[in-house]
């Protein structure tokens, strides 16, 4: 090996070392002393820390050794390589070029030798965790793909287009950076009312918290109880109503059921006081009683997805406090009732966090939808924001027409009390898995007490609501519990069309004490489970009776066509 070449490959071990340097005084500029203390300790394992660097430098040694192999012409095996399913070095010059070869390569050596400095720290669960967070973080925004000079593929448009692709980036960005958050879909080819959110249907109840929309029924008869819907409150209602062939709710009335489904209010300072209990009395108790009296049904069947799960277990439990028997059914799609285990959401929230919040929206104020969305979209980096950074900055392109990411970009603030509440009281505490701890609407509740037959739905790759801990939550209700596992992640495992047999589920008619047993005793099924969840829910139908066209009643009468005034007020 000549001088000069070994120079610069000194210069690039002594570049790679100082990037793990920066790392490591990244982690010790988080705000948690203690957490950093430990971490510093730990580092000055001289043993520990050296067999890890002499591991490191002996797989760069190979890296250039075998780059300087391929410049010569020679063959040589990679050393590294990317995990399946990592599209980011995809371009044939990553595999082609000896230089960026050994950019991408350097760049895995790199986010391994981080990954295995946070694996070996000993320090406790939540700091690890807290670790390894952060570590995904910045080893997610270092890739070389995501800075035009060390992306080949970046280069080779801006050269072939004389800089108008970089010049379109430019354009985007500045267009982001007015809408505040990174542009995920094409928002020009949605409307909601117009491509989302188009089941024919009409809202028939508001109060300055919701509107309550019944869908015009698509049979000759329906069944007699009817399904009550309640999305989350965090983002808007049409997740479940998106285009029609992805729409869940125009499914459910083309099975037969009188649906009936919650538009929250996008909460507007003056609303900034609304409390859990609000939204439970006002929102969910109170959409299931117009439902009832519309219908003129002995009981209801109900349905809660994400928090609107939890939202809706809890009025459960408080309605079978009060002794009101007259929810027939419940359906939660991945939703927790238990926060043991919350995945990375956890890293965002400590006892501290919650005392800021509660110090500055305890009393009132609102928590603004973008803020939480880019939290979200934290969780997958990679997917989420660098991908988009890249082709919309660096390659000049708009991103493709999507509806789930239509929806995911329509995002909606939320009252402080309700936010601090449901932050303190699951996640940071898990109270609600406690029989008798917490006292809503003045009663307290135990889920163990509900005795309706429920249908848990948790998806194999959720980041939002880990499947192992919705299945957790099962196990705390007092009815019949039918559990079932879907592929693929928190929004795409639950909008899952029956009609295009995609993916699978599993089902296990036994609820074992142990997710990973009930696992294991599992049979995979192919397709959607939204045929399994309706053969379920039939059984609760309380017969059929002749479809009524007109909607509403004396009482609750239309107010306007659905989707309604409120599902269309945005965030900016």
């Amino acid at each position: 090996m000549s001088a000069s070449t070994a120079t610069l490959g000194d210069q690039a071990a002594q570049a790679g070392q100082a990037l793990i340097q920066g790392f490591l005084s990244l982690l010790a500029t988080r705000p948690e002393p203690d957490a950093s203390k430990q971490f510093a300790a730990w580092s000055a394992d001289s043993e520990r820390l050296s067999r890890l660097q002499a591991d490191y430098h002996r797989q760069l040694s190979q890296v250039w050794t075998a780059t300087l192999a391929r410049q010569r012409g020679e063959a040589a095996p990679a050393v590294i390589g990317p995990e399946s399913g990592d599209r980011r070095f995809a371009a044939a010059e990553w595999r082609d070029s000896p230089y960026y070869d050994y950019l991408k390569q350097t760049y895995l050596l790199n986010a391994r030798f981080i990954t295995a400095l946070v694996e070996a720290a000993e320090v406790d669960s939540h700091t690890k965790q807290r670790l390894r967070f952060f570590a995904r973080q910045f080893v997610d925004m270092i890739c070389p793909t995501n800075f035009a000079a060390t992306n080949p593929e970046v280069l080779k448009q801006a050269l072939e287009s004389r800089g108008e692709t970089l010049a379109r980036g430019i354009r985007n960005l500045i267009g982001d950076i007015e809408k505040g958050r990174i542009s995920q879909t094409d928002e020009a080819a949605f409307e909601v009312g117009r491509d989302l959110a188009v089941t024919p249907g009409a809202v028939v109840f508001e109060n300055d918290l919701i509107q309550l929309i019944q869908y015009a029924p698509a049979t000759a008869t329906v069944r007699t109880r009817p399904l009550v819907i309640v999305p989350p409150c965090i983002n808007k209602y049409y997740v479940l109503d998106l285009a029609p062939e992805n729409s869940f709710v125009r499914y459910c009335v083309g099975q037969g059921n009188t649906v009936f489904t919650v538009s929250w209010r996008n909460i507007v300072p003056e609303l900034g006081r609304l409390t859990w209990d609000d939204y439970l009395r006002d929102g969910v108790i109170k959409a299931l009683e117009v439902a009832r009296a519309i219908t003129r049904a002995d009981k209801v069947n109900t349905l809660g997805f994400c928090v609107g799960g939890t939202m809706l277990g809890t009025a459960l439990a408080l309605l079978a406090a009060r002794g009101e028997d007259w929810v027939e059914s419940a359906t939660l799609l991945a939703a927790m009732l238990d926060f043991s285990d919350t995945g990375d959401i956890a890293v965002f929230v400590d006892e501290a966090s919650v005392k800021a919040a509660e110090a500055t929206l305890g009393q009132g104020g609102v928590k603004l939808g973008r803020d939480l969305a880019a939290v979200f979209n934290a969780l997958r980096p990679n997917d989420l924001v660098w991908s988009y950074v890249v082709n919309s900055y660096l390659k000049g392109k708009l991103p493709e027409a999507f509806d789930i990411l239509y929806w995911n970009s329509d995002s909606t603030n939320l009252p402080g009390p309700w936010f601090c509440w449901y932050l303190r009281n699951t996640y940071l505490e898990n109270n609600l898995r406690a029989p008798g701890r917490l006292s809503v609407c003045g009663t307290p509740v135990d889920l163990g007490k509900i005795a309706a037959p429920t249908y848990v739905l948790a998806t194999r790759e959720d980041h939002i609501v880990p499947w192992r801990t919705a299945y957790r939550s099962s196990r705390l209700l007092g009815g019949g519990v039918r559990f079932v596992l879907g592929a693929s992640g928190h929004i795409a495992g639950v909008v899952n069309p029956a009609a295009k047999n995609r993916r699978s589920h599993w089902v296990n008619e036994h609820l074992l004490p142990s997710p990973d047993d009930w696992l294991a005793g599992a049979a995979e099924q192919p397709g959607s489970w939204w045929s399994d969840w309706d053969r379920w829910l039939a059984q609760f139908a309380g017969g059929a009776k002749k479809a009524r066209p007109k909607l509403g009643s004396a009482k609750y009468k239309p107010i306007e066509d659905a989707p309604g005034r409120y599902v269309k007020v945005r965030v900016v």
